[in-house]
């Protein structure tokens, strides 16, 4: 059975999602796809954070919860649409791209600071991600984009997106290396 590796880079609202199947000395893309991680019917949920500093803090709260339960199952449903396409590969795991950020303080503290409400949006869409990975029993790991360059290298990424054409941008070379470094048993 052939294995398979997810990688994913997340943005405010959605994430570049990649999967690589075959040894790691010779990868090939097989899924490549834009997922949704924001509700779009419930307003202000693509930057939450965003959304909240106007709000009371208790009515941030509220409104984060329930952004938070819409994106969680927007990631579920996604991995597990991904997954079903997958039928028939053994998969290795999954990791998320993280940023190089430090521990978040709390939501008060969030909404008081600009910089801080771009740090949580993006923690926020990677945990959903992340959990939704581990809920489906998937090895998870996350690594920072800053490290991955290093632990890999850039060799031959561009090549990858030939076979399936465009778009292959930086988000999906990135979430391809992701992939890469699960298929190489670098976790």
């Amino acid at each position: 059975m052939t294995t398979v590796a997810l990688g994913f880079r997340v943005h405010s609202g959605w994430a570049a999602l990649v999967a690589l199947a075959g040894p790691g000395d010779a990868p090939r893309v097989i899924v490549r796809r834009r997922v949704v991680l924001a509700d779009a019917t419930i307003r202000g949920a693509k930057q939450p954070y965003h959304t909240g500093e106007t709000m009371s803090l208790d009515v941030a709260a509220t409104f984060l919860d329930r952004c938070r339960e819409a994106t969680d199952a927007l990631a579920m449903r996604a991995i597990q649409d991904c997954l079903s396409e997958l039928h028939g590969y053994e998969v290795a795991g999954a990791c998320v791209l993280l940023a190089s950020g430090r521990p978040l303080p709390d939501l008060p503290s969030i909404l008081a600071s600009h910089a801080l409400i771009h740090t949580a949006e993006g923690e926020f869409y990677r945990a959903a991600l992340r959990e939704a990975c581990r809920q489906l029993g998937l090895t998870e790991i996350g690594m920072r984009e800053r490290d991955l360059l290093p632990a890999i290298g850039p060799s031959g990424v561009g090549d990858l997106g030939k076979a399936i054409g465009p778009p292959w941008r930086q988000d999906e070379k990135l979430a391809a290396l992701a992939a890469w470094r699960i298929l190489e048993g670098g976790y």
